[in-house]
């Protein structure tokens, strides 16, 4: 399938009606703890791909849309930044930081996201029927105050099969989500190398 079809594809479901609720906006350019910036991961970070090298784009405001598949109703705006990534194929991928007024609060959003990751498939089916979604749970990692990852495949009726995966970390008032995706199903994913980039993208926060 070309990017422009797989495109097509989250779009359809996007107007089926995942994009749910609104985002929540927070205090804009909040600095982390020690007056600093959280780091993003570099391209060399990534899983590694069979065939394609990566390419890291710069850090900008805001959320990825392709996060919105399963997300748009916990993910802030304004107190934001995001990196995407891509190889010269089908495979991509996206860090989202979150940098929130406390550690309270970040511990909450944090509850929000897993709680959103794990029941986005059951979502997905219920706002379109054409589409099958399974989740796996591929548990915790026991980095800074801990992150999950999960995977997502969703396959439609007309042939599109897509797969996710998703981390969720915290480290401090500063919340990370990591996202990779290709063409593909579970038997395509990365979970290992995934793991190991989610523990360096929370330890990088700081």
């Amino acid at each position: 399938m070309t990017k422009r079809v797989r495109v097509a594809a989250l779009t359809a479901l996007t107007a089926a009606g995942l994009v749910l609720g609104t985002a929540v906006a927070g205090p804009a350019g909040a600095a982390v703890r020690g007056g600093g910036s959280p780091a993003f991961l570099s391209a060399a970070e990534l899983p590694p791909h069979p065939t394609s090298s990566w390419t890291a784009g710069k850090a900008t405001d805001g959320v990825p849309d392709e996060l919105r598949l399963c997300l748009d109703a916990v993910l802030p705006g304004d107190d934001s930044r995001y990196r995407a990534y891509r190889t010269d194929l089908d495979t991509s991928a996206r860090q989202l930081t979150m940098v929130l007024g406390d550690e309270a609060t970040a511990k909450g959003r944090t509850a929000r996201l897993n709680e959103d990751i794990r029941s986005c498939a059951t979502r997905i089916e219920r706002s379109d029927p054409e589409t099958d979604a399974v989740l796996k749970d591929y548990g915790t990692l026991p980095v800074e105050e801990d992150a999950h990852v999960y995977g997502l495949h969703t396959a439609t009726s007309w042939g599109a099969s897509d797969i996710h995966l998703f981390s969720v970390g915290r480290d401090g008032r500063t919340v990370t989500v990591v996202e990779w995706t290709q063409l593909g199903d579970f038997t395509d994913a990365p979970v290992t190398a995934f793991k190991k980039t989610t523990t360096t993208a929370v330890n990088k926060l700081y």
